[in-house]
């Protein structure tokens, strides 16, 4: 039974570190999965937080700040907070995060980027998972953007491989005050337990972005972490400028 509990709380870990989504212009936050190839300029740097709960009532929070720093490129530099509660448990988790910019793009050419990410479940002090992600953005028009991820993740608890994917569009207002997006992700691998770790999962949200520093979300998504649950998220970002 301690195992199920463990292995049901690092997939939550696991699973929300796969999302630091980057980016202050960029519809997508930490709270939703599939990320952007974009990284801001040197000294961009803000602070998500977000907290989920499930129809299960299995619950999920974390806070990431992060800044972009100049490493002989723009590297964006993060750390993503977890606590969650799964089967009645609760477990706290860290997860760095490196991401940069390979491929830079326009309206109508593909960018792509390059993110590296390991989750530590501080509760049971050890790594859970590692992620390597090739992020796709493709901006379709001022408004409209669509976002592709291609990876591999190493699941340490379970002993297994596995390639993830992931696809969402963004769609905002011309006042870039409304954005709508939708997404769907998940992993391919053998199956190693009861829960719906290999099921596609989706989120569906909408953002208010009052002042360009600050913006919240409401999410709505089914089989966030691979328990087949519906999940209700409420997200917010700070945003500011190092070195101005």
């Amino acid at each position: 039974m301690f195992a199920g509990l463990a292995r049901a709380a690092s997939v939550l870990l696991v699973a929300a570190a796969v999302s630091l989504i980057s980016e202050k212009a960029c519809a997508a936050g930490a709270a939703y999965v599939v990320d952007t190839a974009e990284v801001g300029e040197p000294g961009a740097c803000k602070v998500e937080s977000w907290m989920s709960a499930a129809s299960n009532h299995d619950f999920f929070a974390a806070t990431a700040p992060a800044c972009v720093a100049n490493i002989f490129r723009p590297v964006e530099l993060s750390a993503q907070f977890v606590r969650t509660r799964a089967d009645g448990e609760w477990a706290s988790g860290v997860a760095p995060k490196v991401k940069t910019n390979l491929i830079p793009g326009a309206i109508g050419s593909w960018s792509i980027g390059l993110s590296g990410v390991t989750a530590y479940d501080l509760t049971r002090q050890q790594n859970v998972a590692t992620f390597v992600t090739v992020p796709a953005t493709l901006r379709l028009s001022n408004v409209v953007r669509i976002n592709l991820n291609a990876g591999w993740e190493w699941d340490n608890i379970a002993g297994q491989h596995y390639a993830t994917y992931g696809a969402g569009v963004d769609w905002r207002t011309p006042d870039n005050v409304w954005t709508l997006t939708a997404e769907v992700f998940g992993q391919l691998g053998a199956r190693q337990d009861a829960i719906g770790v290999t099921q596609p999962r989706f989120q569906v949200g909408v953002r208010w972005r009052p002042v360009d520093e600050f913006n919240v979300d409401l999410i709505y998504g089914r089989n966030v972490y691979g328990e087949n649950a519906n999940w209700v998220t409420l997200a917010t970002i700070f945003r500011f400028h190092v070195g101005k």
